[in-house]
C-alpha cells in the first residue's frame, strides 16, 4: 500500500496516532484515510528487521547467564526457530494454537501478511511446517487473527474489505505429510474485514470486532456447527472495539453468575457487556481510567475478579504499564493500580493469565512473564523474559506480536513480526 512521500517519520507517527483516536470505528478500514494513516503508523514505527538463523538439532538451547543463543532470557529455554522464510513468508502478526484431542499433538496456526502457515510443534525442537492457507483472493493485510474451536480455526483478516472469515477443519493436518498450499472448508461473509477474534469454547460462539458491521463492535457468530457459522447478532452502542475476552462469568459478582459477559477494550475505555441473551445485549459498564491512549487488551484473573489491561500508545515512559483493574463488582470495574516495568521501555500488545502467571507479548521486550500472586495489592513482578528482538527494548512494532501459553506439554509459542514462529519453555516455580 502506498502512502503520500510528504508523510514520513514522525509526521506519519502523528497521522496514525490522530486518526486512531479521532475516528476508531474506521480506524482499520482500508478504504479510509484513518485506515491508510493506521497502515502507515505501523509501517513508520517498523526499524530494520532483526532476522536471525533457526536453530537446528534435537537439543534445546538452555538459557545460562542471560543468553539463549543470541537471545537476552530469562529462566526460559529456547526450543526451536521457524524463519518467515521457511513457513510462507510475508511478515508475521498473530497466531493461536491447537490440540488435537485424538492424537495429542500441539499445533501452531500463525497468522502472516499473506496468509496462514499451519505447524506440528508436537516435537518443538523439531517442528514440522504444514502448508499455508492464503488470505482470501490472495490479498495481503498486516493484521490477521485466528481462533479455534471444535477442531476448526477461524481466520479473519483487517485491511482487506472482502475476506470475511475463513473456517479451516483442523482435522486434515493430520495426514499432511509435505508442505501444501490449503483452502478453507467455509467462509463466513457477514463482514469484510476483521481486526481481532475472540472465542468462548464454553458456549461456542467466536467474537468479532473492529469489523465494517457493528459500528465496529462485537460482530456474533455462532459456531456450534462449525463449518455453518451463522450471525448471532451485534454490540454496537460503544462504537469500534479492538479486542475483547469472552466467558461464562464465575465470579464473586451474584448479579451475574452464570452469564456470558464479554470484556471490550474500546479504545478509551474497558467495556463490560452481558451477551447471554445475543438478540438483546447489555451494557453494564463503561470505564475509563487515568493515562489512557489506546486501550487495547486484556484477560482475566481465573477466578474473574481482577483483570489485566494493556494500553498500546500510553507513554512507555519510565517502563512499559500493565494497568490493573477489580472487577469483583462488574457494575462498577476499578482500576486500582498500574504495574511499570522497572527494565523495559517496549510497547505492549497482548497478555493472557494462567494460574498466577500472566503471559505478555511485548513487540520489540519479546515474552515477559509476570508473577501476578500479589494483584489484589497491585503488585506484579517480573520473573522470565524471552528477547527475540535483541536490537533494543524501546517503544515501536517490531519483535514479539503474540503468544500463545496455552498447551499442556509447557511449549509457549512466540508469533515473531520479522522472526517467524519461536518456541520456548519457560522455567517457572509453582
Amino acid at each position: 500500500m502506498r502512502f503520500p512521500e510528504r508523510l514520513t517519520g514522525l509526521a506519519l507517527l502523528a497521522v496514525g496516532v490522530a486518526a486512531i483516536m479521532s475516528s476508531p470505528a474506521s480506524a482499520h478500514d482500508p478504504n479510509s484515510p484513518e485506515g491508510r494513516a493506521a497502515h502507515a503508523k505501523f509501517a513508520a514505527d517498523l526499524e530494520p528487521p532483526v532476522r536471525d538463523s533457526a536453530v537446528s538439532g534435537a537439543a534445546a538451547v538452555p538459557c545460562v547467564n542471560g543468553m539463549a543463543n543470541q537471545y537476552p532470557c530469562k529462566n526460559i529455554d529456547l526450543l526451536s526457530v521457524l524463519p518467515l522464510s521457511s513457513i510462507g513468508g510475508g511478515q508475521g502478526n498473530s497466531m493461536w494454537g491447537w490440540t488435537d484431542s485424538s492424537t495429542g499433538k500441539e499445533y501452531a496456526i500463525m497468522g502472516r501478511s499473506n496468509g496462514a502457515s499451519f505447524v506440528d510443534i508436537s516435537t518443538p525442537t523439531a517442528p514440522k511446517y504444514l502448508g499455508n492457507l492464503p488470505s482470501h483472493n490472495g490479498t495481503s493485510s498486516s493484521w490477521r487473527d485466528i481462533k479455534v474451536h471444535n477442531n476448526h480455526a477461524y481466520i479473519g483478516a483487517d485491511g482487506i474489505s472482502g475476506h470475511g472469515m475463513q473456517v479451516f477443519d483442523l482435522t486434515r493436518l493430520r495426514t499432511v505429510t509435505t508442505p501444501q498450499t490449503f483452502t478453507p472448508d467455509a467462509r463466513y461473509t457477514g463482514f469484510g474485514p476483521s481486526h481481532t477474534l475472540a472465542v468462548n469454547n464454553e458456549t461456542g460462539f467466536i467474537y468479532a470486532v473492529g469489523s465494517n458491521t457493528c459500528n465496529g463492535g462485537v460482530h456474533m457468530v455462532d459456531v456450534r456447527s462449525p463449518k455453518n457459522p451463522v450471525n448471532a447478532g451485534c454490540v454496537s452502542n460503544d462504537g469500534y472495539v479492538h479486542e475483547n475476552q469472552c466467558v461464562v462469568y464465575r465470579g464473586p459478582d451474584a448479579t451475574y453468575q452464570g452469564r456470558e459477559i464479554c470484556f471490550n477494550y474500546n479504545v478509551d475505555t474497558l467495556t463490560i457487556v452481558d451477551v447471554t441473551t445475543k438478540s438483546a445485549p447489555r451494557q453494564i459498564a463503561r470505564k475509563g481510567y487515568t493515562g489512557v491512549r489506546y486501550s487495547h487488551q486484556g484477560w482475566l484473573t481465573g477466578d474473574h475478579q481482577r483483570l489485566l489491561l494493556d494500553d498500546e500508545l500510553d507513554s512507555d515512559r519510565p517502563g512499559t504499564k500493565t494497568f490493573i483493574w477489580d472487577v469483583r463488582d462488574l457494575d462498577n470495574p476499578i482500576n486500582t493500580g498500574v504495574y511499570t516495568s522497572p527494565t523495559i521501555q517496549a510497547t505492549d500488545h497482548n497478555q493472557y493469565i494462567i494460574g498466577k502467571y500472566s503471559y505478555q507479548a511485548n513487540y520489540r521486550a519479546g515474552l515477559r512473564i509476570l508473577d501476578i500472586s500479589g494483584i489484589a495489592q497491585n503488585q506484579l513482578t517480573e520473573v522470565a523474559y524471552f528477547d527475540i528482538y535483541p536490537a533494543n527494548n524501546s517503544s515501536g512494532f517490531n519483535g514479539a506480536w503474540n503468544v500463545h501459553p496455552f498447551y499442556a506439554s509447557g511449549t509457549v509459542a512466540i508469533s515473531g513480526i520479522e522472526q517467524g514462529l519461536v518456541l520456548v519453555k519457560p522455567n517457572l516455580a509453582g
